[in-house]
């Protein structure tokens, strides 16, 4: 009987942000983003270790303090999987987990959501998530990547625009009636030796085109699999994204999982 494999869960947090500087050690009710995440992180069951990949000093002082597990990582990194490959090249691992740093609120059951997607799926060397959208607001967000699948539930295309377009109706309005549009869930599960293949490849047209991390990996060749939750979560990007965080803590003190309202 195979052995089942060590997981690792790695939270990038980088101190620069364009629009919140410094914004692991925002703080949210007396704790930090930063432990907000982890402490999540904790209470996912597939999880062997947990660990925040940072490039700055005071984060790793922080994750010290409230006794998390810490690595300092360079600051040329370039993306969030480009710091979780740099730590799986000195951890040992089988499963690497990408659990962005600005989810205070991510469901514990959707990190073991994604990292069964991959454990179901030999034929992938990433997993992720995805959420149908019901509301055309996030149809038409820019901000939110939406991703078409294939029979299989293997990614064929993430996108920024809404996708699939709807030939036969030009009124968008209508389009939510038509087609199924699934919102992507930005967390990430890595096989170890695709991570090593990862590390080396170079940014790709399409990843350039749409700021997509993840279509380097298509572009590349390599399958992602997709599991479908129905959970979803906050990412902390604006100061109104903080103050709707504040407002879920104050409002439970159990406040996940989450379902976004619109």
């Amino acid at each position: 009987m195979p052995s089942k494999p060590h997981i690792i869960a790695v939270i990038p947090a980088r101190y620069g942000s364009q629009r919140l500087p410094a914004k692991p050690l925002i703080d949210l009710l007396g704790k930090s983003l930063v432990q907000r995440v982890y402490e999540q992180a904790q209470q996912a069951r597939l999880l062997d270790r947990i660990v925040v990949a940072t490039d700055d000093g005071r984060i790793e002082k922080a994750v010290k303090a409230f006794g998390g597990e810490v690595v300092l990582t360079s600051p040329e990194i370039r993306s969030g999987s480009d710091r979780v490959a740099a730590v799986a090249k000195e951890m040992k691992g089988d499963i690497f987990v990408n659990i962005q740093g600005d989810e205070p609120l991510i469901a514990p059951e959707m990190i073991d959501q994604a990292v069964q997607t991959l454990l179901n799926d030999s034929s992938a060397v990433v997993g992720t998530l995805a959420k149908k959208i019901d509301d055309l607001h996030e149809l038409l967000n820019p901000g939110i990547v939406k991703v078409v699948l294939d029979k299989h539930r293997h990614a064929l295309y993430f996108s920024r625009s809404a996708i699939p377009h709807v030939r036969d109706d030009e009124d968008q309005l209508k389009w939510l009636g038509r087609a199924t549009f699934l919102k992507h869930i930005g967390i990430y599960v890595f096989r170890r030796t695709f991570l090593a293949v990862f590390a080396g490849l170079q940014e790709s047209a399409l990843e350039r085109a749409e700021k997509l991390e993840q279509l380097r990996i298509l572009e590349a060749g390599e399958t992602i699999a997709v599991g479908l939750t129905t959970l979803d979560s906050i990412p902390v990007d604006t100061a109104n994204d903080v103050n709707r965080v504040l407002k879920i803590l104050k409002s439970s003190s159990q406040p996940l999982p989450v379902k976004e309202s619109p």
